[in-house]
């Protein structure tokens, strides 16, 4: 069995041309009928950074997630916006994302690897008082584009740091889309066997023709946990100039049948979900 993590906000957050709150309270109710695990619909950050999601708290509001067997996650950037999301009763999941890269973190979230290492203990504490679970996005998790030091190592260490302070699941993320097939092996091969206790994910960006190839390389290598986004849309706008897309809901859709691994899904609502997604994004 696979996780499916459906994640119309990281499709918005960096899409050309607004989206209006009624059209996300709309397309994620469909999505809601799915039948994901999870829903990455929003994040609780600053409207100046991000524009897209101000109206998250008004699209949380008219979210049907108590009708839906599909949990919720919401970004944070900083311990405000943790507080914030932890008020929320459909939020299950926190996500934060914390980089390898110390420039990409910066850029990201305005702190140090340091600071955010401190910060993700005192969002672990806010969620296990508050019933709420924290997701940690490793983000260049398989190298960055600013020359930062990147290997498997520095990874591993990274993940050690971040498991002591408690977390069970962690994703690691492809934000520019440069990974290949044998570093996305090396990492899951490597940190699945020593880390028995973390639940490890996958958030891949890539162009279409790589798309199969990068979930190959996690799904053969012990990944069972992967974020996708309908019709490919998204990327991170704090990566690099060129957004590159989602892995494809479509695409590990398809993966999924081809390796014999039944996802449990509404098909009437997929389709119509990724007919919508069809519409909005274009």
């Amino acid at each position: 069995m696979l996780k499916l993590i459906e994640c119309p906000r990281d499709a918005i957050q960096g899409f050309h041309k607004a989206i209006s709150t009624a059209e996300k309270i709309e397309y994620m109710n469909l999505l809601l009928k799915v039948g994901f695990d999870t829903l990455d619909f929003g994040s609780f950050v600053s409207p100046k950074a991000i524009p897209q999601m101000a109206d998250t708290k008004e699209v949380l509001a008219a979210l049907d997630w108590r009708n839906s067997k599909t949990k919720l996650l919401a970004i944070v950037a900083n311990q405000r916006g943790a507080e914030e999301a932890c008020t929320h009763e459909g939020v299950k999941y926190l996500g934060y994302p914390f980089s390898i890269s110390e420039t990409f973190q910066l850029r990201n979230t305005n702190k140090t690897i340091a600071e955010s290492l401190v910060l993700v203990k005192n969002m672990q504490d806010l969620c296990k008082s508050t019933d709420k679970e924290l997701v940690v996005y490793i983000s260049m998790g398989f190298g960055n584009p600013y020359g930062d030091d990147w290997r498997v190592e520095i990874a591993a260490n990274r993940v050690q740091e971040i498991a002591d302070l408690g977390v069970k699941i962690i994703s690691l993320a492809d934000t520019v889309g440069s990974a290949e097939a044998e570093s996305i092996a090396l990492l899951f091969q490597k940190l699945i066997p020593q880390f028995p206790d973390i639940e490890f994910g996958a958030h891949f960006h890539a162009l279409p023709e790589a798309r199969k190839d990068k979930l190959k390389a996690a799904f053969d290598n012990g990944c069972r946990r992967f974020d996708a986004a309908m019709q490919g849309i998204g990327g991170c706008p704090f990566a690099k100039e060129e957004l590159v897309g989602n892995i494809a809901t479509e695409t590990l859709y398809e993966f999924a049948i081809e390796n014999g691994v039944d996802l449990g899904l509404d098909t009437d609502s997929f389709v119509e979900s990724s007919a919508f997604a069809a519409k909005l994004f274009l």
